[in-house]
């Protein structure tokens, strides 16, 4: 159980989990590509000693694999399990008491601790005295990537009616002034939205506090989607198996276990624009209006460690914190849909465009031909649940006599493309709303999403080989397989939708006109095929964060029919489009500076990387 950040780095490093970076190292994008390259080799998490710029330490890659995050969470794990686990379901303490005495032991023990004086040796410091890291080429800024951002109710003001978030903070660029101002990125749906739409109606602004560091659970508890009823507060310190410390200054929270905290005040109608930010769908989120957070004044405990990871295309860091969330819920999904078996967020995917699902299907075990029926209730269902509602296709089925696994893409994919009636089983919500990160839509929030629900017996073989049908086409080529029934092929780069109408359309009846392609139900318009069919992460990648479901998707015979389309093959156009986010590429220079930390007697020698 750790008291702080610093004692956690230290366990870590005593276990084998942890090197030291003695080097000076500049935060302008020398960091963050450090930590992408040990990342990516599965390497350790990184405490950077000697940051250009600042007197503090930072630390990054302490989430970096499932092991090392249950690693840190090894003493207090399953008596966390065990409270989430009740509140998914009470009736398992009435039915066995004794069984669950120690959850409720511990949960009472995770209620937070008010204090009346700040810990001894916090002093406070300016935004500028921290480790300012810049991580992509064109963010607009340097950026906290690990916050913890805390408000309260204002209409239930204290810290059991608190929200606590994980909302990016943009300290530098763009028009903030360094010191008096920095910018908060967050959709108004979520609990720091609420809780301004209520200061806003009182005329008040919004008191913030943003923790860095501290516990590993505090930053877990975060992003935890938990269940109704247990506070982020009182999860952290189940977590950390100690209760989170706290007191007010000013009228502001503060964390004694966090390392830095930075309080504000955020008015009524008051934004400034944030961004550019390398994000977590592998494009660079660009620049928007959002709300601006005056500084009020910022702390930093003794010895304090700045915490960091680094976004961009998966898999990264986040990855990680998504598995070990997954485990800790259990089977929350199941409880708050009736129905479903399992989701899975594709992590590939950039997470939120595509999800895979397995539900039941109950309503016709008697007709002839089976097909999807109960599992379009439960989609609609998944598509207004909390984060999965982000999703632009959801990809779902049931279990018919088989076993199937989501986390299996190819063979998910398999199973549906086998099954799947064109004609019938694909369901669109147009105009509706996307993830704000996601630029493949209409404009901001703005897009469609798109049903695909394949249930019965096997209606074909696939294809694996490219089809005659989709070689020697006019302007189209370097048709390649991306797996068992799809197909990538190259067209013209893209440049508006009319003209990309009448190209899907030509493409179309030209297949149409050499046969049937009833062994490859779906085929991929892209830039490079190559590139699409070199792995399935990078098909699962560019063609489900580069389309539109409404825009991007034709068909081989397609039509309508009582407000219903279908086709014979589904074509779906992942080319780039202007008006597309672009792609985060690292900088060439920066890569080849950082090569000295891996050579023979610097601090990253021994950690292998390609």
């Amino acid at each position: 159980m750790y008291r702080n950040l610093e004692e956690s780095i230290l366990d870590l490093e005593k276990h084998g989990h942890l090197v030291r970076i003695k080097e000076e190292v500049d935060p302008y994008l020398e960091m963050a590509a450090i930590h992408l390259k040990v990342h990516e080799a599965g390497g350790p998490a990184l405490l950077f000693e000697n940051v250009k710029g600042t007197n503090y330490q930072a630390v990054s890659n302490l989430f970096g694999t499932v092991e090392r995050s249950k690693f840190l969470f090894r003493k207090t794990w399953d008596s966390t399990q065990n409270v989430i686990s009740l509140r998914n379901d009470p009736m398992k303490a009435i039915k066995n008491p004794f069984a669950h005495l120690n959850s409720g032991i511990a949960a009472s023990k995770a209620l937070p601790k008010k204090s009346n004086s700040l810990p001894a040796g916090t002093k406070e410091i300016s935004i500028s005295d921290l480790p300012l890291i810049h991580h992509w080429p064109d963010d607009g800024g340097a950026f906290v990537t690990l916050p913890q951002v805390y408000t309260e109710d204002p209409d239930k003001p204290g810290i059991m009616n608190s929200n606590l978030g994980m909302y990016r903070v943009q300290l530098s660029g763009n028009d903030y002034e360094m010191n008096k101002d920095i910018g908060l990125h967050y959709q108004i749906h979520r609990g720091i939205g609420v809780h301004q739409a209520r200061a806003n109606r009182q005329g008040q602004p919004l008191k913030v506090s943003i923790f860095i560091g501290g516990p590993p659970a505090h930053t877990l508890s975060a992003v935890m989607p938990l269940p109704e009823g247990l506070s982020e507060m009182t999860f952290a310190g189940l977590l950390s198996g100690r209760r989170f410390r706290y007191s007010y200054v000013d009228g502001y929270a503060i964390s004694h276990d966090a390392d830095f905290v930075i309080t504000g005040e955020v008015h009524p109608g008051e934004t400034k624009p944030e961004g550019p930010f390398g994000d977590h769908l592998g494009y660079y989120s660009l620049t928007h209006e959002f709300p601006v957070m005056k500084v009020h004044k910022v702390y930093a405990r003794e010895n304090a460690i700045w915490p960091f990871t680094v976004v961009g295309r998966p898999p990264q860091e986040d990855t990680a914190f998504g598995a070990i969330i997954h485990e800790l819920t259990g089977d929350a999904v199941k409880q708050e849909i009736p129905g479903v078996k399992e989701v899975h967020a594709v992590d590939a995917a950039g997470v939120h465009p595509l999800l895979f699902a397995i539900g039941s299907e109950r309503y016709t075990p008697y007709q002839k031909v089976k097909q999807p029926a109960e599992l379009l209730t439960i989609a609609h269902r998944i598509l207004g649940t909390g984060q999965l509602s982000l999703a632009k296709y959801l990809f779902i089925t049931a279990e018919d006599g088989e076993p199937i696994d989501t986390h299996h893409e190819v063979d998910f994919l398999t199973y549906i493309l086998e099954r799947i009636d064109l004609t019938r089983d694909l369901h669109f919500h147009t105009n509706t709303t996307i993830d704000t990160l996601d630029y493949s839509g209409t404009g901001l929030n703005k897009g469609s999403k798109v049903v695909v629900a394949a249930y019965g017996d096997k209606k074909r073989d696939l294809c694996t080989d490219v089809p005659e049908e989709l070689k020697e086409l006019r302007n189209f080529n370097g048709a390649r397989l991306v797996m068992p029934g799809i197909v990538a092929i190259e067209g013209k780069a893209f440049t508006d939708y009319q003209v990309a109408a009448g190209e899907m359309n030509a493409f179309t009846d030209a297949i149409k006109q050499r046969g049937s392609l009833d062994s490859c139900p779906m085929v991929i318009v892209c830039d490079d095929s190559q590139f699409m069919s070199e792995n399935i992460n990078n098909f699962l990648w560019a063609t489900f964060t580069r389309s539109n479901p409404s825009h991007d998707m034709y068909g081989v015979n397609s039509f309508y029919e009582h407000k219903h389309w279908g086709c014979d093959t589904v074509i779906i156009d992942a080319r780039i489009k202007p008006h597309h986010a672009p792609p985060l590429i690292p900088d060439p220079t920066v890569e080849k500076k950082i090569e000295r930390l891996f050579t023979k007697g610097a601090s990253l020698a021994d950690v292998k990387v390609d």
